[in-house]
């Protein structure tokens, strides 16, 4: 992002949330929203790229679209303050509920919406279940920036997500579309799951910009020191996490440009349970940090890890499994369609709910 949210002054609860972001940010639906149609038009137009994309890859990983992502999160991790993380990971509440959230509640709801508002799209309901399954290791960081969350958490959170997603993924898969459905007499859907594929996708779109980010935040103060790398530094770099953003966004939508501007009924079938899977888990996650009393950043770090999700995971393993044309497939790109502006939008929610959260004045973020 740019300098993504400006630190102070902290406004109180009546000002403006607009006022709180830089001006680049300000308009950042916008830019995501022309990223999205300027996406769509390349696939509509281009239908070379999406086989130019596709054949562009190492192993499992989409080559373009991992370089997105790593400029995308680069800046933001070299924001994080690592020397702070032993202070989240002996918060066993926000450890805990992040855990529930992400792991037991985030898939039993997708798999419960899935199954009740698209129960007569076999694939389109497998491919939201996948989404429901990939927990955000990616996105997640620049919302929880914007929305003045917790940096430190949210990067343990994600490193803690990444680990689960590793072991978890597979397992989780063969529950919700084999075990569960069988319990319940519905219908199952039979997958195979490349745990290699799962692990090459962590380590590319976490691992890299992770350590990246570490090694820049360590040499950066240790040459310079932190006022130079906090102030003069980090503003430069900023804007490439929404350079990353954007460029990202728009090899997604060309991937699938022809088939969500060809069937958009499907994509409104598709996009309903994933509306109500971002609003109750980002509620959720909300409600529980007050009850916890983390304090507004834990708790908008807690909603935004909870309610965002991993697409990049999803859609591969939905296209290595299922086929790049599938139905689960296009479930998995109609994700960051709905998903980029509605957190986006509950950003705004996030910052005007600060006024309900005891430490919102003055409170460290």
């Amino acid at each position: 992002m740019s300098d993504v949210v400006h630190e102070a002054p902290r406004g109180g609860p009546d000002d403006a949330v607009v006022a709180r972001l830089s001006r680049l940010d300000r308009f950042l639906p916008v830019w995501i929203l022309l990223a999205m149609a300027l996406g769509l038009l390349l696939g509509r137009v281009w239908p070379q790229l999406v086989e130019s994309l596709d054949s562009f890859t190492v192993g499992s990983v989409s080559v373009p679209i991992a370089i997105g992502l790593l400029v995308m999160m680069y800046p933001v991790l070299a924001k994080v303050r690592y020397s702070e993380t032993a202070r989240v990971t002996g918060d066993r509440r926000l450890l805990g509920a992040s855990l529930a959230l992400n792991w037991i509640v985030g898939p039993a709801l997708m798999f419960a919406l899935a199954w009740l508002l698209v129960p007569d799209l076999p694939e389109y309901r497998t491919g939201l279940i996948i989404v429901g399954l990939a927990r955000c290791i990616a996105m997640v960081l620049i919302w929880n920036d914007l929305a003045c969350g917790d940096r430190e958490a949210a990067a343990v959170l994600v490193a803690i997500n990444s680990v689960f997603q590793v072991f978890a993924f597979a397992a989780l898969g063969w529950f919700y579309l084999q075990t569960l459905p069988g319990w319940l007499g519905l219908e199952t859907t039979s997958a195979e799951f490349s745990l290699w594929a799962i692990t090459a996708s962590v380590l590319v779109f976490l691992g890299i910009p992770l350590l990246a980010g570490f090694l820049t935040r360590v040499i950066g103060e240790r040459v310079k020191g932190r006022e130079w790398y906090e102030e003069t530094f980090l503003p430069r770099l900023g804007p490439w996490a929404l350079y990353g953003l954007l460029f990202t966004i728009v090899l997604l939508f060309a991937l699938q440009g022809e088939a969500i501007t060809s069937n958009p009924l499907d994509v409104v079938r598709i996009a309903i349970p994933l509306l109500a899977y971002f609003a109750i888990t980002f509620a959720l996650g909300m409600v529980l940090g007050r009850q916890l009393r983390l304090g507004y950043a834990k708790s908008a770090t807690l909603a935004f890890t909870a309610a965002g999700n991993n697409f990049e995971l999803a859609i591969a393993v939905a296209i290595g499994t299922f086929g790049i044309t599938s139905g689960q497939a296009l479930a998995g790109v109609v994700g960051p369609l709905i998903e980029v502006p509605v957190l986006v939008g509950l950003v705004y929610v996030a910052l005007w709910a600060r006024k309900f959260f005891p430490s919102a004045q003055g409170a460290s973020t």
